[in-house]
C-alpha cells in the first residue's frame, strides 16, 4: 500500500519576497509549512544575503521549475570597492584589499566587457559539484575549488548609481546561471581594484515581478490559516505564460498524456502563429488546462514534460 503524502495538495506558484538571512531551501520549507503544502520547491536560488523574488513551485508546479529558471532575470546590486571576500558578497573573510577607487568613467568603460556572451568563473562558495561534492563544502572546509569559466548571458549591465566613493549601484539583466557575485568581482578587478557585493536584491525571474510577490512576515502571521494563505497561490499555468498555446481535443489529448506524438496535419489551423515550427515549445491545452509541454519537430507534436493526468 503506498504511504499516504502528508499535506494538501496544491498546485501552482507563491512568488515569495525572500528575506535577508535565510537560504531559499530553508524559504521553502518556511513556505511548505505555512500552506500545509504536500510538496516545494524553488525556481532559482538567491544567496543569504540576497532578498526579493523567490518563486517557489507547489505540487505539479515543480514540474515547470526549468522553464520558469530560463526566464530573464533583473537584479539590483550594490558594490563595495577596497576589499575581497572568499564569498565574494559581505557575508564572507577578507582576502585582499586596495586603495584604488574607480571613477564613474572607469566603471562605464568596464561594463561593455561583461554585456552580451561572456565566459564566467563561478564564485568558489557556489552550489556547482566538483566531484560529486558542493563547491561551497569544499571551500568552507578551506579547500576552495578551481571552477572552470562557463558560458553566461548579460544582456544588460548598468552603473545606475554611486552614493560614495567606495561604492556604487548596478542593474543587472541576465538569462540563467548568472552569478551577480562573480560580476562584481570580476568588474572591481576591470576596474584595477577589488570588491564585493553588500546588497544584492531580485526584482524579476521570468513571468514574476516584484509587485507580486508576498512577504515571508505574511506567510508567517499566524493569523492566516493555510486556507488563507493557499488564496495567495498562483496558477500553475502562471509560469508558462510567455509560451505559445495549443488546445488538443479530448482524444488528441489522452494519446498525448500516453507519450504518443500527433502528426502535425491534424492540427492545422491551430497551431499558434507564435510557434516555431523547428522545435518550438508549446503548452499544451485540455478542457482549458494544461496539460504538457510539447515542441513542434519534424511534422509531428512531441509530448517533452507531462504537467497533470488528463482526466
Amino acid at each position: 500500500m503506498a504511504k499516504q503524502k502528508r499535506g494538501r495538495k496544491l498546485d501552482g506558484w507563491l512568488i515569495l519576497d525572500k528575506p535577508q538571512g535565510i537560504t531559499s531551501t530553508q524559504a521553502v520549507n518556511k513556505v511548505k509549512r505555512a500552506l500545509d503544502a504536500q510538496k516545494a520547491g524553488h525556481g532559482g536560488t538567491l544567496d543569504p544575503l540576497a532578498t526579493g523574488i523567490l518563486p517557489i513551485a507547489l505540487g505539479n508546479a515543480t514540474k515547470t521549475v526549468p522553464y520558469v529558471m530560463d526566464g530573464t532575470k533583473l537584479y539590483h546590486f550594490t558594490i563595495r570597492f577596497g576589499e575581497a571576500r572568499d564569498t565574494d558578497d559581505a557575508e564572507g573573510a577578507v582576502t585582499a584589499t586596495s586603495d584604488a577607487r574607480p571613477t564613474d568613467e572607469q566603471i562605464r568603460a568596464a561594463l561593455p566587457a561583461f554585456r552580451g556572451s561572456i565566459m564566467q568563473i563561478p564564485p568558489a562558495f557556489s552550489a556547482i559539484k566538483v566531484d560529486g561534492e558542493r563547491a561551497y563544502d569544499l571551500a568552507r572546509a578551506g579547500a576552495p575549488p578551481e571552477l572552470p569559466a562557463r558560458p553566461a548571458q548579460v544582456d544588460r549591465f548598468e552603473l545606475i548609481g554611486r552614493p560614495d566613493a567606495d561604492t556604487a549601484e548596478f542593474e543587472v539583466e541576465s538569462g540563467k546561471g548568472v552569478y551577480m557575485r562573480s560580476l562584481a568581482r570580476d568588474l572591481s578587478a576591470a576596474c584595477g581594484t577589488v570588491g564585493h557585493i553588500v546588497v544584492l536584491r531580485r526584482l524579476r525571474v521570468g513571468p514574476f515581478l516584484e509587485n507580486m510577490a508576498v512577504s515571508m512576515d505574511t506567510i508567517l502571521d499566524p493569523s492566516h490559516t493555510p486556507q488563507a494563505l493557499a488564496e495567495l497561490v498562483r496558477p500553475l499555468e502562471t509560469a508558462l505564460d510567455d509560451i505559445p498555446a495549443l488546445a488538443l481535443t479530448a482524444v488528441e489529448a489522452h494519446a498525448l498524456s500516453q507519450g504518443q506524438p500527433i502528426n502535425l496535419v491534424d492540427l492545422m489551423g491551430r497551431i499558434p502563429d507564435a510557434a516555431n515550427p523547428d522545435e518550438g515549445l508549446v503548452r499544451v491545452l485540455a478542457a482549458g488546462r494544461v496539460l504538457a509541454l510539447a515542441r513542434l519537430s519534424d511534422g509531428w507534436l512531441k509530448p517533452e514534460r507531462l504537467i497533470q493526468q488528463f482526466s
